[in-house]
């Protein structure tokens, strides 16, 4: 052993541990670093296995009455019942036929791809992978940071196949999908006896499974196949399950984060829904404070959401959008402020939307989840969400009929398919271009617009992606966000997608935008400024690569060319590389350019400096590396086009131009000219 080098290693890792303490304690306050502190000294000692201890689904018969009372017997929601009605503007025999594929064994993991599982499946196991958990272990025995993705492992165990079962049902009457449904139900009870095992570790996984399970009990509580002993034994399942949400209720708490609104929302929706239950009042009563709370503290003034993230977003008013649903029939109104909120976060996505595809930029973490699978819409179509809270919140359509109306019925009623006139403004009401709080702002030209973050962070950051792009040309997202992929992931796919180098920005020195700490903690926030917004220029700044300093001006042009202009200044000489991920379209390359060809037209983008010279590359899905890769679903890639240009100096000025194949550039010191108009880049 080298002693030398290991006493001056030694104090700087110490120094580097007690500078990100610093900074977690600046960032998220005290409180949180103290009961996290405390929670961690509850777990590694066993006190949390003493609190809620292992035992059996008997162990839970008490928390039931004897006598249904109340709202016990109301519907989860009023079509869940009902058969599908004619003349729908949707398949209902998609859902058939992806119900026939869950009873032959397969399942689909994030609202994407089939994955063989068997029926019933094993609920302690990777059918990706393989990777296999023991299932007999208290629940706090394990971990999910790990190379092995336990989300694999979880994603069955959510029960999304439920609301599959229950449409399929609706559409054919047919009742082998209640029988599918009690017999999985019954299984992972058998396998899964309460606290004990990997489905037992995250409540919000609980949550969600307690969801999707209300809503197949109330959708088959008139089969011949749910008898009475299934109806006895399933509120004892409910209760245990509420009850371990409930006695760890602080943690979620703790998060701020959804986490904490789904299992408000679980525990509201228990309370109100089988008041039967021994602990159904506290349950309402904590679940409604609570969703009350986080509605004023992560739904942000602008109608943004505090985690940096669209999937999130959705995630969230989907359970939000549920519970205004359930107030309303049972006459238990939340607030004006949290109905305002809402809408208003409604009307944000609405602004970010592809109207033809349904399409969002993919900021922010994605994990696959999607709350309400209630159609089968892909999973980037953010249309049945926007549909059913335009509806459920204004009494209006924003998009003609299609298929996104699938919600609608399910959540609102068939009522909504006798309405079809009834249509307000929709998308081209919507001018907003300013959204300070969470970060986002709007340029649009006739048919393209740019979409770009910066933000002054008031919550934990998703991914270091200060001043990125993505550019849509004529409904088109061109430069595009490289999305998640996997949170837990060997070598470099480890949470990979949220480093700064795969965004549309400028690194450098190879380094992100701010430290990652752990797979979903970055510290020391870099802090983004807007110093202008006007019609057709946006221009703003960062400081996470102090002292360098890195300013960002983004133009939209005549007739749908844009030009982005990167300065970075410092005293010294540093490596800066400006990247582009853009979409995987057949493309020719040149000595500064790419043109993509998409359907009868063709795109240019070319980049260059004002001064110096730079390396240019273009690297499509390397097989060694985060570049050239993207993913619109958790836990698949597919290839992208990585343009980067890389020099290192003192200064640079990067310009970047997106226009047409046949657009001539001519570029001289700190002027362009673009078709023979000069541009000063200095401007």
């Amino acid at each position: 052993m080298n002693f030398v080098p290991f006493v001056f290693e030694l104090p700087f890792k110490m120094l580097s541990k007690l500078r990100a303490f610093a900074s977690l304690y600046r960032e998220l306050g005290p409180r949180w670093m103290l009961f996290r502190f405390a929670y961690a000294f509850r777990l590694r000692t066993g006190l949390l296995r003493l609190q809620m201890p292992m035992g059996e689904w008997e162990d839970y018969k008490d928390h039931v009455s004897e006598e249904s009372a109340g709202r016990a017997d109301a519907a989860f929601f009023r079509s869940v019942s009902r058969p599908v009605p004619g003349n729908v503007p949707w398949n209902p025999q998609a859902a058939i036929a992806e119900a026939d594929r869950v009873l032959n064994g397969e399942i689909k993991f994030f609202a994407h791809q089939f994955v063989k599982t068997g029926f019933p499946p094993n609920w302690h196991k990777d059918a990706v992978s393989g990777f296999a958990l023991e299932p007999a272990r208290h629940w706090t025995e394990y971990s999910d940071d790990t190379d092995a993705d336990i989300k694999f492992i979880w994603e069955p165990n959510r029960f999304s196949f439920a609301y599959t079962l229950v449409r399929a049902y609706a559409a054919s009457g047919d009742e082998k999908y209640p029988e599918a449904f009690w017999t999985l139900v019954e299984d992972w009870a058998r396998h899964n006896p309460p606290n004990t095992g990997p489905n037992w570790m995250d409540g919000q996984e609980i949550a969600l499974r307690l969801m999707a399970w209300t809503f197949g009990y109330h959708a088959f509580r008139t089969s011949p196949a749910s008898t009475p002993e299934r109806l006895a034994r399933f509120k004892r399942y409910v209760a245990a399950q509420a009850e371990r949400i409930y006695r760890n209720r602080a943690f979620a708490v703790s998060s701020h984060n959804n986490h904490c609104i789904t299992e408000a929302f679980a525990l509201w929706m228990v309370g109100l829904l089988f008041p039967e239950l021994k602990h159904a009042a506290k349950y309402l009563a904590f679940g409604k404070d609570s969703l009350e709370r986080e509605a004023r503290e992560q739904i942000l003034p602008d109608g943004a959401y505090s985690m940096y993230s669209l999937n999130y977003h959705r995630f969230v008013l989907h359970l939000y959008l549920c519970a205004i649903r359930l107030s309303q029939i049972h006459q238990l109104p939340f607030t004006n402020h949290l109905i305002t909120s809402i809408t208003k976060s409604i009307e944000f996505l609405a602004h970010l939307v592809e109207p033809q595809t349904g399409e969002m930029p993919a900021y922010g973490s994605n994990d696959g989840a999607l709350v309400l699978p209630l159609n089968n819409c892909d999973f980037t179509d953010y249309r049945p969400l926007l549909q059913l809270g335009w509806y459920l919140l204004k009494g209006e359509r924003l998009f003609e009929p299609g298929p996104w109306d699938e919600d609608v019925f399910w959540i609102c009623g068939e009522d909504f398919h006798a309405k079809k006139e009834k249509r307000g403004k929709g998308l081209e009401g919507l001018g907003e271009v300013s959204f300070p709080d969470g970060g986002i702002y709007l340029l649009r030209s006739a048919n393209s617009r740019a979409v770009i973050r910066c933000t002054r962070f008031a919550a934990r950051p998703s991914h270091a992606d200060q001043l990125h792009v993505d550019l849509w040309m004529h409904g088109h997202n061109l430069a595009i966000d490289a999305g998640t992929y996997l949170y837990s992931g060997e070598g470099h796919w480890r949470n990979g997608l949220a480093r700064t180098s795969v965004h549309n920005t400028v690194t450098v020195d190879g380094k992100d935008q701010m430290t990652l700490l752990s797979r979903f903690t970055w510290t020391d926030w870099s802090k983004g400024k807007v110093l202008r917004h006007e019609e057709d220029i946006w221009q703003g700044e960062h400081d996470g690569y102090r002292p360098v300093s890195h300013k960002r001006t983004v133009m939209a042009l005549e007739g749908d060319r844009w030009l982005v202009i990167d300065v970075l200044d410092a005293d010294e000489p540093h490596r800066y590389a400006l990247h582009w991920l853009l979409a995987d379209l057949p493309f020719e390359q040149g000595e500064d350019a790419v043109v993509l060809r998409l359907s009868e037209r063709s795109y240019k983008v070319q980049v260059g400096t004002t001064d110096g010279s730079g390396k240019f590359s273009l690297v499509r899905a390397d097989p060694n590396s985060t570049r050239g890769w993207r993913s619109r679903y958790y836990g698949h890639k597919e290839p992208a086009l990585s343009v980067m240009l890389e020099t290192t100096q003192p200064q640079v000025t990067f310009w970047t131009f997106f226009g047409f194949e046949d657009d001539v550039l001519d570029a001289a010191g700190s002027e362009l000219k673009i078709n023979s108009k000069p541009l000063f880049l200095s401007e």
